[in-house]
């Protein structure tokens, strides 16, 4: 098995506006490597006491540990709920030459 140093970073967003603006933010700035946008999404959830319905997107951010801090600020800057969904799983395995390009994608220049 490789090591990876890779996450997925699970979000979500209330509307597409937001969810584009968070993607080209997290892919241009070279944060992540990939966000895949998924439409569609139906949350049911408890906040302030009364349980929400509500209509949204799946944020599935490719990054590293490495960068992880600068995706959580940009989600928590960018995304317009009050408290934005952050999940931050490990790859454990994967495609070795996709792993590698998450890597570099998202590896700071000097």
């Amino acid at each position: 098995m490789v090591a990876t140093n890779c996450l997925l970073v699970i979000s979500t967003c209330p509307d597409q506006s937001s969810a584009q603006t968070i993607a080209a933010a997290l892919v241009e700035g070279g944060h992540a490597a990939c966000v895949n946008i998924v439409p569609g999404l139906t949350s049911v959830y408890r906040w302030q006491g009364q349980v929400e319905r509500d209509s949204e997107l799946l944020l599935l951010a490719k990054t590293t540990a490495e960068a992880y801090p600068r995706v959580q600020e940009i989600l928590r800057r960018l995304n317009p709920n009050e408290l934005p969904e952050i999940i931050a799983l490990p790859v454990d395995r994967g495609l070795a030459d996709y792993l590698n390009w998450v890597s570099h994608q998202t590896a700071q220049e000097g």
